[in-house]
């Protein structure tokens, strides 16, 4: 599994109380009963422990709980967990049996034992759930930088996953008084509760570009790679799972290849370009980075930067928690750091799952001169 050294028994226990109040918050009644049931069975030395301890890396940069529950999620998408299947909506659909935390549990647990060495080895991969509702909180923080600069976007993702994220300009973000923002008839509309100081609507977003780069990328165009995204949704969360089928036909009209590439390297061979703005973007990205990968980014960053003109600036957009382990449910931070540079602005709080965002007020324009 990833580098590092055994997770402390004391950590795991934390990651899963922790987890389970963000999942509380979240909507997700399912999961914060799994969570619950989990920790009382992590302590009484079950399955869960077993599956659960050994694991090299710290719990909660691994995302060690959304592992175990994305790798069920898959058994039951799959058809190989049928008896958890029949109480996840994300399977059954309208056959879903009633919610009852002990029998969703005993069914999970029953799964956790009888595959338990298929569960291990599931863990060894990173979560990836490539939510298509942070493009909302992508294109409204697009259209605050092509106010400010009046220039075409290279956008660069890094943490792509699959690289649903890398088309903001061809979905519809679609607000309550009936304004929007991208084509009306795109397969990805994403309803949003905005409120604030809102972006500017009707900034032209030219796209010139689409980078994407992941350590472990995923092709959406097969289903192997479908799956895998498709089980870190929550299984009791229909409106991302629609979301993110939609954001699948749409990759699928305009495939974007995602190379598998460390962040620092895709940095170290970017370039910025004359009359273009190039955007780096990343989000819940940064939590899976050490220290020594932080500093480096940023320093790569810094000396890019360094390069930026007015005429060739460049950009860091990213949704990122406000703290290392800080709650789901709390609001994230959208900020933007720019070169010639004003330092880093937050642009607004937005949801981790879903594409609402309170928007702040900020200058109108701060190019350097």
């Amino acid at each position: 599994m990833d580098g590092g050294e055994v997770a402390d028994p004391a950590e795991i226990e934390a990651h899963l109380r922790r987890h389970i109040e963000a999942c509380r918050i979240l909507g997700s009644p399912i999961y914060a009963a799994l969570a619950a049931h989990a920790l009382d069975d992590y302590r009484a030395g079950g399955p869960v422990a077993a599956a659960l301890n050994g694991f090299v890396g710290e719990p909660a940069r691994c995302a060690l709980v959304l592992r175990l529950f994305g790798t069920l999620h898959r058994f039951a998408l799959s058809g190989e967990a049928p008896d958890l299947a029949r109480y996840y909506p994300s399977v059954a659909g309208a056959d879903v049996l009633p919610f009852d935390d002990k029998a969703v549990w005993a069914a999970f647990r029953a799964t956790l034992v009888d595959r338990a060495e298929e569960v291990r080895a599931g863990m060894a991969e990173a979560p990836q759930t490539n939510e298509i509702g942070r493009s909302a909180v992508l294109a409204g923080a697009l259209q605050v930088l092509v106010a400010r600069y009046g220039l075409g976007v290279h956008l660069v993702e890094v943490g792509a996953s699959g690289g649903l994220n890398l088309r903001p300009d061809r979905l519809r973000v679609q607000l309550e008084d009936g304004r929007g923002l991208g084509p009306v008839d795109s397969p990805v509309v994403l309803p949003v509760d905005w409120r604030g100081d809102l972006p500017n609507l009707r900034a032209p977003l030219r796209v010139l570009s689409r980078t994407g780069t992941d350590l472990d990328p995923v092709d959406v165009s097969t289903p192997a790679g479908r799956l895998r995204l498709t089980s870190y949704v929550w299984p009791d969360q229909l409106d991302r799972l629609a979301r993110l089928r939609a954001a699948f036909v749409l990759a699928a009209a305009e495939p974007v290849p995602v190379r598998e590439e460390r962040a620092i390297d895709t940095l170290a061979g970017l370039r910025l370009s004359l009359g273009a703005l190039t955007v780096v973007w990343h989000s819940l990205f940064w939590q899976y980075l050490d220290d020594d990968e932080r500093a480096a980014f940023a320093a790569r960053l810094d000396a890019l930067g360094a390069t930026a003109t007015p005429d060739a600036p460049l950009a860091r957009l990213s949704l990122e928690p406000r703290g290392r382990h800080e709650p789901d449910g709390v609001r994230f931070l959208v900020r933007v750091q720019t070169w010639p540079g004003h330092g880093v602005e937050v642009l607004g709080l937005a949801h981790p799952h879903r594409p609402d965002v309170t928007w702040q007020r900020r200058s109108t324009d701060r190019r350097a001169g």
